[in-house]
């Protein structure tokens, strides 16, 4: 790993971690160094992620590195299993374990003889050699792999959303106005969010679902699986905008068989509309005599950045500017991936436009933190109950951020 002025992308122990972190009745355990899960820790409260999955490291010493020695995992698992009685136990490794050959599977295999009560799951990634998106990918997968139960679908139509975890900014808020608008579409209920707000029960239903909503492209593997053993078809979509969010729908429509509330979509449709209606003239008259002012430059994971441009682009009548994603597998010709090499004198000659991206970034450039649509930050999000980028109100809300924006620019 060369010098960076800023954060490298994040191993894949990392994009596995906050995909397990907000699974309740579960524990997760780093066979590893004591300081990472701490430091990990306060991380994910930064972020809004508290109590949910049990975290534990078995803290590993020289002698442990030198001889082997597994003791520290198995009387942590038994302490675990005594006083918090989770239904599943994750094993996640850590840098040095995985450099020096620690077969965890093995020990998990162990251990599920010895607790034959509780499921054992193990985890890979815990070199450096996978970046955080894979991390996130293979965790999503192992998960519908290993916990759904064999269960027919349920009476009445169901759904599930994949892809809602602890990396994403404002991933909380985002499945939710999810959930409002298929519930308010379709009059339909979620069997699981995977795997924000969910748990072990949830996850063994999922079986039961009559269709996948997968919300990033790391969850179309998980999807792919379940669409093999359950049959249940899956949509791998984000929705953005007004009428991002009604096709979207629509596709839902499509693959469900049954109609969706057009009375909803349409209230939902005009509520959003007549709240933005007030500023539309102003983004009118930058389009035609100013467009570099409504210019947007973004930065973040390739299915946000897609989907706030298409918005942006196709609805509002913007221009795309300097976009790029953080993930060098995601990368494409129309939206490349960017190092800090080349992100850092992309950003520097950016003078005019609507520019969104990490806190962290967006700090550094001296531009308005208000228009954050990724992590690294230093503040704290403590609840889930800030406004979403996707769906209706998502469109009304980054219509909001941009207005505001370009008021503090003029």
């Amino acid at each position: 790993m060369g010098l960076l002025r800023f954060k490298p992308i994040p191993s894949g122990r990392m994009g596995t971690l906050w995909t397990l972190s907000t699974i309740k009745n579960a524990a997760l355990v780093e066979f590893g160094c004591m300081g990472h899960m701490l430091y990990s820790g306060v991380t994910l409260k930064h972020g809004g992620v508290n109590d949910l999955c049990r975290l534990y490291s078995t803290h590993i010493d020289e002698t442990d590195i030198a001889l082997g020695g597994t003791e520290r995992l198995e009387h942590t698992v038994a302490n675990i299993i005594k006083n918090d009685s989770p239904k599943v136990i994750f094993f996640l490794p850590s840098a040095v374990p995985e450099v020096i050959g620690t077969d965890l599977r093995a020990l998990c295999d162990e251990l599920q003889q010895e607790h034959p009560e509780v499921m054992m799951i193990p985890f890979g990634h815990g070199g450096f050699n996978v970046n955080q998106h894979d991390g996130v990918k293979n965790a999503l997968l192992t998960l519908v792999k290993n916990i759904p139960a064999e269960v027919g679908k349920t009476p009445e139509p169901t759904f599930n959303i994949i892809g809602s975890c602890a990396d994403l900014f404002r991933f909380q808020a985002d499945a939710a106005e999810t959930i409002r608008a298929v519930e308010g579409a379709f009059g339909i209920k979620p069997l699981c969010v995977l795997t924000s707000g969910t748990c072990i029960e949830d996850i063994e239903r999922m079986g039961g679902a009559h269709v996948n909503l997968v919300i990033r492209r790391e969850g179309e593997a998980a999807a792919k699986y379940l669409q093999r053993k359950y049959g249940t078809p899956y949509i791998l979509h984000r929705p953005y905008g007004i009428d991002g969010t009604a096709e979207w729908l629509e596709e839902i429509e499509r693959v469900l068989g049954s109609a969706f509330d057009r009375a909803f979509v349409e209230k939902e449709r005009g509520i959003a509309r007549s709240m933005l209606e007030p500023v539309m003239p102003r983004f009118r008259h930058m389009s035609r005599s100013h467009m570099e002012e409504v210019t947007l430059h973004l930065g973040a994971h390739a299915d946000i950045v897609e989907g706030i441009l298409s918005f942006g682009c196709r609805e509002m009548g913007f221009n795309k500017g300097v976009c790029w994603c953080d993930s060098p597998d995601m990368g494409t010709d129309e939206l490349p991936y960017y190092s800090e090499e080349k992100w850092i004198p992309a950003v520097e000659g950016l003078k005019d436009g609507l520019f969104m991206s990490s806190g962290e970034i967006l700090e550094w450039a001296g531009r308005s933190l208000s228009m954050q649509i990724s992590y690294p930050d230093r503040s704290w999000h403590l609840h889930p109950f800030e406004p979403p980028f996707m769906g209706f109100r998502g469109a009304v809300n980054l219509v909001n951020l941009w207005i505001n924006c370009n008021i503090e620019r003029w």
